[in-house]
């Protein structure tokens, strides 16, 4: 499919349309338009549609880092907005600016999301010597990592949801890792108002993979400032305490009694300042909870409710962990769709991974990668408003 692409206010108003109180529509679509060249590569954008029962969600992607650019989802009132931190154009996802602070807006994030100490890891008495490109050490797959690559698509049109498979092959060597890793993510958006992102790898030599997505969520679409007054649940018992640079110290720890503590709701900006010496070294939350579901399983991660639009988003993982970080470093500087700037705390992520420095951390649950094994893993956030 390569249809002509259509204003997305259109798509909205046609998708959540109802004719004489009764009847509603339901459809499922994917328009594609360029996106812009990347180092002489075609950057393709892809707007997925999937509205049922006159309500839905629309998402963008482009094939520069398989970057989630939009989401809208509708509200309590059925109104759709724009939940995520993004850009209208590739220009702002290479602007100096932008990689300077390197926010990862939206995108894929590997080989390895999340930190690895020193930069360094061993593997079969081989150590190998990756870019510190966060102090020293290594941050979500180095300088050139998945979020810079322009990835393979293909669209998909399923019985009851819409998709788009994006393929890369990060050649041995690439930033330092060792084998030649063919890496598969498919987004799907259903009919239940979920975007579902499946993930599969195999390599031919052993090394470490642990991929994510970094979207940036702000669920009130612009109706509030920043992120501090949503209710967050997250559904963890410990979490691993991090030295000044992020890196883990020591096995996880309980979040009873601490800012971390979020079995039951509490919205972020309620113990976001505390005097706490974790919350000083992330300049805020960015720490890695260690979900009570041990992964493995697709399990319940974490519910966050937004007061003034009434939208939630659950998350759903097979992963052990997921960092939750509050948008600390956003300045203002960047602005993105709709022409907002985006300040501090504008946005939330909740990146589902392996914990931070498992390769480094031999009683964290592993992600080392054999050859003849495929790296599985699934995370689904899902829609719904109050």
């Amino acid at each position: 499919m390569n249809w002509k692409f259509i204003n997305l206010a259109a798509i909205v108003a046609m998708g959540m349309c109802s004719c004489g109180g009764s009847k509603t529509s339901s459809k499922m679509e994917i328009l594609k338009e360029p996106f812009g060249l990347h180092n002489g590569q075609q950057v393709d954008l892809y707007t997925l549609t999937n509205i049922a029962n006159g309500k839905g969600v629309t998402l963008k992607v482009a094939t520069y880092g398989g970057t989630i650019t939009e989401l809208w989802t509708p509200d309590r009132d059925g109104v759709a907005g724009n939940i995520t931190l993004g850009f209208p154009s590739l220009d702002g996802y290479r602007s100096e600016a932008f990689l300077q602070s390197g926010p990862y807006f939206g995108a894929l994030i590997g080989r390895y999301g999340n930190r690895i100490g020193n930069a360094k890891f061993t593997l079969d008495s081989v150590e190998y010597t990756l870019a510190a490109n966060n102090g020293v050490n290594h941050l979500h797959g180095g300088l050139q990592g998945f979020d810079k690559a322009v990835w393979s698509a293909e669209e998909l049109m399923e019985k009851d949801a819409v998709g788009l498979k994006l393929t890369y092959l990060s050649k041995d060597g690439e930033e330092g890792y060792p084998g030649n890793l063919n890496v598969e993510v498919t987004y799907r958006l259903t009919k239940d108002n979920e975007l579902k992102i499946s993930y599969k790898a195999t390599s031919d030599k052993l090394t470490h993979c642990n991929l994510t997505n970094h979207a940036y969520f702000n669920l009130s679409a612009g109706k509030a400032p920043d992120v501090l007054g949503h209710e967050l649940t997250i559904l963890a018992d410990k979490y691993t305490a991090v030295d000044t640079g992020l890196i883990p110290v020591g096995l996880p720890v309980d979040v009873e009694g601490t800012p971390f503590d979020f079995r039951t709701p509490h919205t972020i900006g309620e113990r976001i300042n505390d005097d706490n010496e974790q919350l000083n070294n992330g300049g805020g939350y960015d720490h890695n909870l260690v979900l009570n579901s041990g992964g493995g399983e697709l399990s319940l991660a974490a519910v966050v409710y937004e007061p003034l639009s009434g939208r939630t988003l659950e998350v759903y993982t097979t992963e052990p962990g997921v960092q939750f970080y509050s948008g600390n470093f956003l300045d203002g500087t960047l602005v993105g769709v709709g022409d907002v700037p985006y300040v501090k705390r504008y946005g939330f992520c909740l990146e589902t991974q392996h914990f931070p420095d498992t390769p480094n951390q031999p009683a964290f649950p592993s992600t080392e990668l054999q050859p003849g094994q495929t790296y599985s893993s699934e995370t689904v956030y899902k829609f719904s408003a109050r």
